[in-house]
């Protein structure tokens, strides 16, 4: 689809040139390595919101699909919660229809409020991509987050007081799910719409200051660049890397010791203390926090301070009664067994 007569000028003058602009080409190089271990006749969707991040990811997987033997399309989640959002997500679709990917899909979803406005319209937009990834028979959607957002998610994990886990920000492949910019900064996907005569939307969200990821971009990160320099937001994402793969050795050694460690016995996950007191904290919590969650709480609920007080049932044991967890699930510890139920009253 032609785009505005400054950037059509700029991209024929790139065509005239003879070579392929730098931006473009880092993008499409990131897809085609997020892409290449799929087998030949995939279905794969991108998630785009018709903003700068997801409509460059949209143009590379137009490119880089074909000739990879996959089909590309695409989903458009419309949140509803602007005035006119309909029409911006038609203009998005319309944008990845003339860039040849097919289907493309527009999904209308209702927010609701649990987890705060940011958390809420997350959980809605990946219901509606798990659905549509359902419907339209595909293995993989692309989502365009970048270098940047990386960075972000470390900080706000990093506020929080979040573990190991938390602070290893998003990872490039999570079931379904696939980011292939997580190393490509947001500058890039910009350009790349440029030289592309693509015409991003620009979402006022993303300048509100009531939204803490939007606090941290506009506020947090240019007085860290500032203070400590240039390659802030580079050494947050490397740091997210790194503390990933310790990460996931961690899961590894933890899931292992709650196969000996935990059981489910009516309607109660069953932790043995005496399996669990003379590892290390890194393993030992790991393994309470999983049975919390099986035992009902959500993820997003359950702190580390929860985790911390359950944890104390094993290594502090003093009698406790009982801990209180989210969702209504309760702890307690009786004899050499930590038992976490929910509905729990009384």
């Amino acid at each position: 689809m032609p785009g505005s007569p400054d950037s059509t000028a700029e991209t024929t003058a790139s065509v005239l040139r003879g070579r392929l602009h730098p931006a473009v080409a880092r993008v499409r190089e990131a897809t085609r390595a997020a892409l290449d271990d799929l087998p030949r006749g995939t279905t794969v969707l991108v998630a785009c919101s018709g903003g700068a991040d997801s409509l460059a990811l949209a143009a590379a997987v137009a490119f880089e699909a074909p000739k990879l033997g996959l089909t590309a399309g695409a989903v458009v989640v419309d949140h509803g919660l602007q005035a006119g959002s309909e029409k911006t997500a038609e203009a998005a679709a319309e944008q990845c229809r003339g860039l040849g990917l097919d289907p493309v899909q527009v999904r209308t979803v209702e927010v609701g409020s649990e987890g705060g406005p940011e958390g809420a319209a997350r959980t809605a937009r990946y219901d509606a991509l798990r659905d549509a990834a359902d419907q339209l028979g595909a293995d993989v959607v692309l989502l365009a987050h970048t270098r940047d957002d990386q960075a972000e998610t470390v900080l706000l994990g990093l506020a929080r007081g979040s573990g190991a886990r938390s602070l290893a920000g998003m990872a490039p492949t999570a079931g379904l799910l696939r980011r292939p910019l997580l190393d490509v900064p947001r500058s890039t996907t910009v350009s790349a719409c440029i030289a592309s005569g693509l015409r991003p939307w620009h979402d006022p969200h993303n300048v509100d200051p009531k939204y803490r990821r939007v606090r941290v971009r506009h506020e947090v990160l240019p007085v860290l660049e500032e203070a400590l320099g240039p390659g802030v937001t580079e050494a947050l994402a490397r740091t997210a890397g790194l503390l990933r793969a310790d990460a996931d050795a961690l899961d590894v050694l933890a899931a292992d010791l709650a196969e000996t460690a935990v059981r489910h016995a009516e309607g109660e996950v069953v932790c043995d203390v005496g399996a669990l007191e003379e590892e290390s904290a890194a393993l030992r919590t790991r393994v309470v926090r999983q049975a919390a969650l099986e035992a009902g709480c959500r993820a997003n609920d359950l702190t580390a301070g929860h985790v911390a007080a359950v944890d104390a049932l094993v290594t502090d044991w003093r009698g406790q009664r009982w801990i209180d967890l989210p969702q209504g699930v309760r702890a307690s510890r009786r004899g050499g067994f930590l038992f976490l139920r929910s509905d729990v009253t009384g």
